[in-house]
């Protein structure tokens, strides 16, 4: 029945009959199918639309061996190849990020007669860098000319940014240099991805050599290749640069997008200038361009470690004005400039809106937390934290119990220190260098002379 409604081309009304028919058979079907289906038009040819229809269907229920099966069953019969269903299974196949199925399914079809397209190589090369394996990409691209084709600018492209991701530079530009000598013109796209790999290798005067003739050859650099120059140079700690390469940017008239933004804005917090930050995000607001977490979780770090903690506070009302939900990031942001600035009620504060949003602190956050209530005198509030921490499903390590250890010790509780001291090893957690230096200074300072010595043989041992 759905051989005959294809062949009157009613496929809409042959669908259900292949759906029932996958459905009921299942995986592992197409051979008995294939059989009844051939039983079913003798002494009629099969149709190659209806093996083609049937090798969609299976595909589409997720039977992908089955849907090729049926199209090496139609070649092998003879039948002439349903080019539009082995289309649709191999995009299906690079969808499902399986580069080497769809690449070993290419070349069954190539070799039974499917046409080559230097798009579909391009694809297949690019689904295999995404994963890395630049051989097997390399590998395709000498297909393309084996298949009596010719790589386009898009073959090169993918090709040297694979080998840019992984840091084959030398490679990248080896393939920038065939580019010319087949007579292909590098575009803006190669240049970004060889400048992105050289900023990634720290090679930042080559990385501005190669912008320099980029821009000599009349490209015009965009958004992708500026906001690489500034991060690059943010990275390896050139903000002044960095900066220039944003004015320029401007200069010339290349509107920046968020990616960009973020980029400039880390650059100014890392140098310190806050201010120059703000009036950037100001900008970009005004022109249209929303500020995002990254964007507002880099202030607020810029802040905390400027100790501004009026200004990271009043950011972190805005992302939530704003209806921006805050991350892990930006939380421990919060925190870490509070503790660090001696805050503690409003540490702890954060620490538990933390907590009410779903997110779990990690064990850095809450010793930031816990440090600053000790050193604050608080020994109490750190050993609740402590047991909170715990109950969290944390295991706290040795710095954590230094952090209390010193606490402790600064108010004269040498008796409790002891106490953690061998709580600590009864848990499994070893003391370091640091948390006998701690007792130790301790001791000097208030504890009696025999436990001093005692210490002191202690550490030197261990030393």
């Amino acid at each position: 029945m759905a051989a005959f409604l294809l062949r009157h081309r009613l496929p809409s009304a042959a669908l259900p009959l292949l759906r029932l028919l996958v459905a009921r058979r299942g995986h592992h079907s197409a051979p008995a199918l294939f059989s009844a289906a051939l039983q079913a038009v003798t002494p009629a040819p099969l149709q190659s639309s209806l093996v083609g229809a049937l090798a969609v269907e299976y595909a589409r229920v997720g039977h992908v061996s089955d849907a090729i099966q049926c199209l090496r069953l139609s070649h092998r019969h003879a039948l002439p190849l349903p080019l539009d269903s082995c289309s649709r299974l191999l995009d299906h196949l690079l969808k499902s990020n399986s580069p080497a199925a769809a690449w070993a399914f290419y070349s069954e079809i190539l070799a039974a007669g499917f046409p080559p397209r230097v798009a579909t190589f391009n694809m297949l090369m690019h689904s295999f860098c995404k994963e890395g394996m630049i051989k097997q990409a390399k590998s395709i691209f000498n297909e393309i000319t084996q298949h009596g084709s010719c790589p386009t600018v898009v073959s090169f492209n993918t090709l040297i940014n694979g080998y840019c991701k992984v840091g084959n530079l030398e490679a990248g530009f080896e393939l920038k240099g065939r580019m010319l000598d087949v007579g292909l013109v590098p575009d803006v796209f190669t240049y970004s991805v060889l400048i992105r790999g050289l900023c990634k290798a720290g090679r930042l005067d080559d990385a501005n050599e190669l912008f320099d003739e980029m821009c000599s050859k009349g490209l015009v650099p965009n958004a992708v290749t500026f906001t690489t120059l500034i991060d690059g140079h943010c990275k390896e700690g050139k903000s002044e640069d960095a900066m220039e390469i944003y004015k320029e940017m401007l200069k010339r008239s290349v509107r920046p997008d968020l990616i960009t933004l973020n980029a400039t804005v880390n650059v100014l917090c890392k140098s310190g200038d806050l201010g120059e930050a703000n009036r950037v995000v100001e900008e970009m607001r005004q022109s249209g361009l929303l500020p995002d977490k990254v964007t507002y979780t880099t202030l607020i770090d810029g802040c905390c470690k400027e100790g501004d903690l009026k200004m990271a506070i009043e950011i972190k009302k805005r992302m939530a004005a704003e209806g921006i939900e805050l991350d892990e990031v930006t939380y421990t942001a919060v925190i870490a400039g509070l503790s660090r600035e001696g805050w503690v009620a409003d540490a702890n504060t954060t620490l538990h809106e933390m907590v009410r949003a779903g997110l779990l602190p990690d064990m850095a956050t809450y010793t930031m937390v816990i440090d600053a209530f000790c050193r604050k005198g608080d020994v109490k509030m750190g050993f609740k934290l402590l047991k909170e921490m715990q109950s969290k499903g944390h295991k706290p390590g040795v710095v954590t119990y230094n952090v209390i250890m010193n606490g402790l010790c600064k108010l004269g509780q040498m008796k409790n220190a002891k106490m953690l001291l061998n709580a600590m090893i009864n848990v499994g957690v070893a003391p370091d260098d640091i948390t006998y230096n701690i007792l130790l200074d301790g001791h000097c300072k208030h504890g009696n002379i025999e436990n001093h010595e005692e210490l002191k043989v202690t550490t030197k041992y261990k030393n």
